[in-house]
């Protein structure tokens, strides 16, 4: 006797350790209800009492009738889910763009609406069963986030590399009329889903607004391994130059319209295009933060912040690796504040040589390619490395981990959260450690 969910760790102090749960633990049913993932978790949770089927790693079923105080966690962490595998062969898909020797999940193509509503992954809805669909609108999982790239069917069967998959405005009606909020993105690509159609697919999408609650625009991603993939435009500074000069007063018309925000371009396209980013109140409550639209913006208001508190700080030393398209800003940022505070900062803009020049940012920066820019030498004083550069804290994107960095560098690495604050105050902390007491 196998299903329901695997326990894999307890919160200390919890609720959990209380009733002596334990790990290898697998929850099986709440008020009767069998659990098939994660999502049934949380939504039968929300009932009280609580009768739960538990079967022990010794075999035993056991059921425990639990009362708690409102709001009160379980404190149990569970298996994520397997995801469902995408079925698409999308033209300008990055999986298919990475080199090889990289982890295996890496090359893991997932297409599953439960990732979508737990994490925020974008999904296509290509594979969407009838009952699963049935799930979303009984369950009211929302928001979900769609990659709809056009709205034209032969446009996006092209660009998803699939014939004969939904159409995609009837799936985003039954959605929206059932009270589903979607958060929407379009990979832009020259020649393809630009232009009228591109201006098609904005008018398709704003008319199911609210439902549609926002539309992000991103270039596509070109790495330097597209053997014997299908050879697509790139976004050249002048096209994303001349993309935002005439699709950003419409953004802000559409925003009039409508009464608040919905179409937001990337990052990328502003600083490939060298143009200035809009005011941050643009960005309303920034629903598209982790598709890179406001980041930057966001980063330019927290620097005005730290430099009005910054104080002088004990002498300093420190090394900042970046990605090249966050340099000029992180730059700006650090010379003003080393001016401030005395610290003596370095940034190094670390190339991109795991995926090739047009990848530049700094999430995608490899350990490798940062001890190939310092030359396998100790950098200039504490190396400091923004946490987007790892994954669990710990490992690069080409594997090497944070200690291997420091062995072949001979340091120590200090991981910061990415943000002007997160510099500050790790350089508040750094300093605090070498002040003589």
């Amino acid at each position: 006797m196998k299903g329901g969910l695997l326990i894999v760790e307890l919160h200390p102090d919890s609720l959990a350790q209380e009733l002596e749960l334990e790990p290898g633990d697998r929850l099986m049913a709440i008020n009767g209800a069998p659990l098939r993932d994660l999502i049934d978790y949380e939504f039968h949770l929300a009932d009280d009492p609580l009768l739960l089927e538990l079967l022990r790693r010794s075999g035993e079923i056991w059921e425990i009738e639990v009362e708690r105080d409102e709001g009160e966690p379980l404190g149990i962490v569970l298996a994520p889910p397997k995801p469902k595998r995408c079925g698409n062969n999308c033209i300008f898909c990055f999986v298919h763009q990475l080199p090889k020797g990289l982890r295996r999940p890496l090359y893991v193509k997932d297409e599953d609406y439960r990732l979508s509503f737990l994490y925020g992954t974008y999904i296509t809805l290509t594979n969407l069963t009838k009952r699963e669909l049935a799930r979303i609108i009984e369950q009211r999982l929302s928001p979900l986030y769609i990659s709809v790239h056009a709205t034209d069917q032969l446009v996006r069967e092209r660009l998803l590399g699939r014939e004969g998959i939904p159409p995609l405005l009837e799936l985003l009606r039954q959605l929206t009329g059932a009270g589903i909020v979607l958060h929407t993105q379009v990979v832009l690509c020259p020649g393809i889903n630009d232009g009228e159609l591109f201006s098609r697919t904005v008018a398709d999408l704003a008319g199911l607004y609210p439902g549609v609650a926002s539309l992000a625009v991103v270039p596509l991603g070109l790495t330097s391994h597209r053997e014997r993939l299908p050879e697509l435009q790139p976004v050249t500074p002048h096209y994303a130059g001349a993309f935002v000069e005439e699709w950003q007063p419409r953004a802000e018309s559409l925003a009039l319209s409508l009464g608040e925000p919905f179409l937001f371009l990337a990052d990328e396209l502003f600083i490939r295009g060298e143009l200035p980013f809009p005011p941050v109140e643009s960005y309303g409550d920034f629903p598209q933060l982790e598709n890179g639209v406001g980041m930057v913006p966001l980063f330019l208001e927290e620097a005005l912040e730290v430099l009005a508190e910054a104080l002088p700080l004990p002498p300093l030393r420190v090394t900042v690796v970046t990605g090249l398209s966050a340099y000029p800003y992180l730059l700006d940022f650090s010379s003003k504040l080393a001016a401030l505070t005395g610290v003596e900062i370095r940034v190094a803009p670390v190339p991109n040589r795991l995926f090739g020049p047009p990848v530049t940012v700094t999430g995608l920066v490899g350990g490798k390619d940062i001890i190939a820019l310092l030359g396998g030498e100790a950098p200039v004083g504490c190396l400091v490395i923004p946490d987007v550069m790892l994954k669990e804290g710990e490992w690069f994107i080409d594997d090497v981990t944070v200690a291997e960095l420091a062995a072949a560098l001979g340091c120590e690495p200090l991981v910061v959260p990415a943000t002007p604050w997160g510099l500050y105050e790790a350089l508040k902390a750094r300093a605090a450690e070498i002040r003589p007491i």
